[in-house]
């Protein structure tokens, strides 16, 4: 945690004092799913939710920066445990599996400023970066175990409307595992799916 906002300070000390600042608050849905590392059981995306902080730092003129944050993240899947006998014969059916998650998102953006002041009314930008998540808790599930947190890679596309009101959508992918099983050895999965998120900034 202390080295994300030591290279925080460091990009903002290296854009300069022409840098622009700015945060706000923001919520967004998700839609994800696990993906397992065979397909042995079903799979299904279930919505969750997400609500937190956004920061955003640009350098004017160019419209490169970098956005990042801290989120409260509802994530999860549908799973058919019922699937095999493995876990029937314990009762274990499909489930939804839920994770209660503390995310730190770190994207470098681009936004086109330069439109003969259109972008004053809409200003498209793209994004990419890494999401750090921390699991604060989960769903009671008899089949897994959970990860204390996982690193996601997340890309997207959105608008800036008014110079205040950000639109964005995105699709992320887990690159470390979110839940294994007890029962298989090296059974895991981790979470993929796409995001739509609503900012305010100031």
């Amino acid at each position: 945690m202390k080295k994300i906002f030591l290279f925080l300070i460091c990009l903002a000390v290296a854009f300069g004092a022409s840098a622009k600042f700015r945060v706000g608050p923001t919520v967004g849905v998700n839609f994800e799913r696990y993906y397992w590392e065979q397909k042995l059981i079903s799979n299904g995306v279930i919505p969750g939710f997400s609500a937190g902080v956004q920061c955003e730092l640009m350098i004017p003129g160019i419209g490169f920066g970098i956005d990042f944050g801290l989120k409260y993240a509802n994530r999860g899947g549908k799973c058919g445990f019922g699937d095999q006998y493995v876990w029937g014969v314990d009762n274990i059916g499909t489930t939804d599996l839920r994770i209660h998650t503390l995310q730190i998102p770190l994207n470098l953006r681009f936004k086109w400023t330069r439109m003969d002041g259109f972008e004053n009314t809409l200003a498209p930008f793209v994004y990419a970066g890494p999401q750090f998540n921390f699991n604060l808790a989960h769903s009671k599930c008899p089949a897994v175990r959970n990860s204390s947190g996982s690193v996601g890679i997340a890309v997207g596309l959105g608008v800036e409307l008014f110079k205040r009101y950000q639109i964005s959508g995105g699709y992320v992918w887990d690159t470390t595992y979110d839940v294994e099983t007890y029962k298989l050895d090296n059974f895991s999965a981790r979470l993929q799916g796409w995001m739509v998120d609503f900012a305010v900034l100031f």
